[in-house]
């Protein structure tokens, strides 16, 4: 029990370093939210809203001996892995409930609608965050939420980069999660610990959060057009493009214990949210275009490298951080695609 709490907290400590790959939380201009104008598409956000008091999710999350027995059959080998990945979820999960909590509070009086959207969307990030952090339990680890979210630097973005972003976010955590669910469906022997099998309908508040602000988009459709806004929706684009690509691509990683080719799955994530991202998004990326994968590729190379010189001096740092910035400047002038048609996206 000591060595597995040691290598449990080991992977806390490395998760808790603050890089490209880190989950963040973020803050944003509360006044400019509460004057959105939504009107013109109001039915279409009280639909959502019913979407969301429906609560699908309710009794999902319930853990019972089962699924402690089973998490702690796991093989010590993916052990830190796990916690690992528990880690991440839980944070990023608990961040975007603070962040929707504090836009509902903000918003309550003054956009009373979209306050209650976002009320039921921290609902769901909560459930979900608390769920993960008693999976890490399991191994006598946990987050201290409250203490996480006073410590915790927090990243003001202006409300059209929290969209762009958040819908990013949203919609990429649905095609993780049923993809893996799939597999699993597939492979239940790699099916290494009990969370996964709360994955396919987990994803559906991942999705229906997504359609949410694919919706405010669509409701300001300003935030989409102009040769700034397609600029900066590229920035996003190939941001999450390459966090999640360069997380994925370490060496050892958990979807090895799953079954997994990390590269494949990454790159059949980020296709079907690229698609998807059409729908709400005037471009989308080059994904197949080789020069694309090249460059990915040697991003994932350099990141990995410059993990390794962590300890090292900036000169010593220096160039593989000059190689990967230019290889990412390589990335964003490749020329994006026009959308596919609606009957063409899956």
């Amino acid at each position: 029990m000591v060595d597995a709490l040691r290598e449990a907290n080991t992977a806390s400590q490395s998760e808790r370093r603050e890089t490209l790959l880190t989950p963040r939380f973020y803050t944003t201009d509360f006044e400019a939210l509460a004057k959105l104008d939504i009107s013109a598409m109001e039915a279409d956000f009280e639909a959502m809203l019913a979407e969301f008091q429906a609560d699908y999710n309710r009794e999902h999350f319930q853990r019972d001996e089962r699924f402690v027995q089973q998490a702690h059959q796991i093989d010590p080998q993916w052990r830190a892995l796990m916690l690992e990945f528990l880690e991440r979820s839980c944070t990023s999960e608990f961040s975007g409930f603070l962040l929707y909590k504090e836009i509902s509070r903000r918003l309550k009086a003054a956009n009373p609608l979209l306050a209650e959207c976002f009320k039921a969307m921290s609902r769901d990030e909560a459930r979900h965050a608390g769920f993960l952090n008693k999976a890490m339990g399991d191994y006598n680890l946990g987050l201290d939420l409250s203490n996480l979210a006073k410590q915790k630097k927090y990243t003001f973005f202006k409300p059209k980069f929290i969209f762009y972003a958040t819908y990013l976010s949203e919609k990429i955590g649905y095609w993780r999660y049923i993809a893996i669910f799939r597999h699993l469906e597939r492979h239940p022997e790699n099916r290494i610990h009990p969370l996964f099998n709360y994955f396919k309908s987990w994803c559906q508040d991942e999705n229906r959060h997504g359609d949410f602000f694919g919706l405010i988009l669509k409701s300001q459709p300003e935030l989409l057009k102009g040769p700034i806004n397609r600029l900066w929706i590229r920035f996003f684009l190939l941001s999450f493009c390459l966090t999640m690509y360069l997380n994925d691509r370490k060496p050892r990683n958990l979807y090895s214990a799953l079954g997994l080719d990390a590269s494949h799955y990454a790159m059949e994530v980020l296709r079907q949210t690229n698609l998807d991202s059409g729908k709400v998004f005037p471009l989308i990326l080059d994904l197949d275009n080789p020069r694309f994968q090249h460059h990915l590729d040697r991003c994932a190379d350099l990141n990995l490298q410059l993990e390794a010189l962590s300890g090292k001096g900036l000169l010593a740092r220096l160039p593989v951080m000059a190689a990967l910035a230019g290889t990412i400047a390589q990335l964003f002038l490749l020329k994006p695609l026009a959308p596919p048609a609606p009957e063409m996206v899956r």
